[in-house]
């Protein structure tokens, strides 16, 4: 058995034990058989047919990988290897890069139930940014490469990502022309109400965000950032004790945007 034998017969035995012995192996067979077929099934198309976004993110949940970091956590670095491409589960992501003068700008916001990571799902691009948690982070990750078999073998998921890669890159060129032509008002206050909504915060509850962040995401210096902000505080549209800031008047602050 040790060797590898499924079943043994001791003598003396008649042909009935070893047709029934025979025919157990067979069956055994049978169903290993059944159960690796399910399991690549479930792998390449999950329990069913992935046709939404809905049923991707429920085969991250289903097979993916669990990581966790603690807030300001580095998740990956610019240049390196993109392995993986991750649905978050809790918590908030920043993704940033460096300009040619060491300011660090915030390229994207992620969270809960948002995807990230990807760069490309055909070529070995590392990734073009640096991934950081801005809050405690629990994500699933999912191997480009059993990613790129799922849409291969559901091609109604693929559009749906087609279509999530074209609402990133609207928000991107939306972002840009914010901080290339808005007024720093426009820019504050349209940050404040983005970090908000990327926080799930309540209206009664404290946003904690760091100044560095939120200018950056605006595209502005920090103390410019700063005295618009105080200057938000006259004005009764927030609040703001240390790093921790309320809103008091979204409405207002929706009409500045």
């Amino acid at each position: 058995m040790d060797l590898g034998a499924d079943d043994y017969i001791t003598k003396p035995f008649g042909e009935d034990e070893l047709i029934s012995a025979i025919e157990s192996r067979i069956a055994k067979a049978s169903i290993l058989k059944d159960e690796r077929e399910k399991i690549q099934n479930t792998i390449i198309n999950g329990p069913y047919e992935l046709s939404t976004l809905n049923d991707l993110k429920n085969f991250f949940d289903d097979n993916g990988t669990l990581f966790n970091y603690y807030k300001d956590d580095i998740i990956y670095k610019e240049g390196h290897n993109s392995n993986f491409i991750y649905l978050i589960s809790k918590g908030v992501i920043k993704c940033h890069k460096l300009d040619e003068q060491g300011k660090e700008l915030i390229t994207a916001l992620y969270k809960e139930d948002d995807l990230f990571g990807y760069t490309s799902f055909t070529q070995n691009i590392p990734y073009q940014e640096t991934a950081t948690a801005i809050k405690d982070v629990e994500m699933l990750g999912i191997s480009k490469s059993e990613l790129k078999d799922v849409l291969n073998k559901n091609h109604k998921v693929s559009l749906e990502l087609i279509q999530l890669l074209t609402d990133d890159l609207s928000g991107v060129k939306e972002q840009l022309l914010q901080m290339a032509y808005g007024s720093v008002n426009k820019k504050t206050a349209a940050t404040i109400i983005k970090f908000s909504e990327k926080l799930n915060h309540r209206s009664d509850e404290v946003l904690r965000i760091s100044r560095h962040d939120l200018a950056s995401v605006a595209g502005i210096a920090t103390e410019t950032f700063i005295r618009t902000m105080s200057n938000f505080k006259k004005q009764g549209l927030i609040e703001m004790d240390g790093r921790n800031i309320k809103i008091l008047d979204l409405q207002k602050l929706q009409q500045i945007c």
